[in-house]
């Protein structure tokens, strides 16, 4: 494949960054891949990982004469980023990010944008448990979806090119309003992660059930609330702080539908429990012909670690 950039900068190399690494080497897709990240040992683990052709804690400099940058830090850093980049920015250049929050990303990286680059806020929708750039791997994003939440005076030759190089990396592309993706991601990915947090933190403080009984049983469904628990807290905490609007309604809404779910099982209502597990037996099946999991033992994972 011909590269589809010169340079590409990616700042911050932890599990999405290092994915796009490896994918853009793989692929071809940029003549040079810079890299920056403000710790100097997670700088050294991309350096030996060999993810990149050149290396800085500086964001700055890795900006400078970038054709695209995609920054892939916590939410909350978004603004500091957005500062530090800015007047290394070349006219022309797309500017995009990983995000699982859209609307706080924009009020924090737009007002800093010069106006000849083409900022496009992004949100790849793929990961794992696990973080850091070790925890990277090629063909993250294939069959995944990745949203755009374009700016109303967005360069459609900009959106063009930045949806190519993630249809090159394998993945779907949709368009959202940022405040409608919020909504979306609100419960279809921070209020899961909120309740295996709070699931896990629960058995964690129990006095009545040992630690050596939670960990000795957990091939329940325990184990596959941990596994979202085991995310990444700063992410998580950005999400929480920078989202708070959605998560709180979806949070609102959650706790009606639990007090209806103890109503039920308080009063031996089968029949309302019976209704509810089978539509959500339903909802299980459309992920899995959606192509967003298989449907095999262990929710796919074994069958999704073998193709790493």
């Amino acid at each position: 494949m011909e590269p589809l950039f010169n340079r590409i900068a990616l700042i911050g190399i932890g599990l999405i960054g290092s994915s796009i690494a490896r994918d853009v080497r793989k692929l071809g897709l940029a003549q040079e891949i810079v890299i920056s990240t403000r710790s100097a040992a997670t700088l050294a683990q991309a350096e030996a990982l060999k993810l990149g052709d050149r290396y800085t804690t500086s964001a700055a400099s890795a900006a400078d004469g970038a054709d695209l940058i995609i920054v892939s830090v916590p939410v909350g850093a978004s603004e500091s980023v957005a500062v530090q980049i800015a007047p290394a920015l070349k006219p022309g250049a797309i500017i995009t990010d990983v995000g699982s929050t859209k609307a706080s990303v924009i009020a924090q990286m737009a007002p800093h944008m010069p106006q000849d680059v083409h900022f496009i806020p992004g949100h790849p929708l793929a990961g794992t448990e696990k973080s850091g750039p070790e925890a990277g791997f090629s063909g993250l994003f294939k069959g995944r979806w990745c949203i755009f939440t374009p700016l109303p005076d967005t360069n459609a030759e900009a959106l063009a090119k930045l949806r190519q190089f993630w249809e090159a990396l394998g993945s779907k592309v949709d368009e959202m309003d940022p405040q409608h993706h919020d909504k979306v991601l609100a419960i279809v990915s921070h209020l899961p992660h909120i309740i295996a947090y709070n699931i896990v933190g629960t058995a964690d403080d129990l006095e009545t059930v040992t630690e050596s009984e939670v960990i000795k049983y957990s091939a329940s469904g325990f184990r596959d609330f941990t596994r979202l628990a085991a995310s990444d807290p700063t992410m998580w905490r950005d999400v929480c702080l920078h989202n708070k609007d959605a998560i709180l309604e979806m949070l609102a809404r959650f706790s009606e539908d639990l007090a209806s779910l103890q109503r039920a099982i308080r009063w031996g209502e089968g029949d309302k429990l019976f209704e509810l597990f089978t539509r959500t037996r339903t909802i299980r099946r459309s992920i899995v012909e959606a192509g967003q999991d298989v449907d095999v033992p262990d929710f796919g994972r074994h069958a999704l670690d073998d193709k790493r």
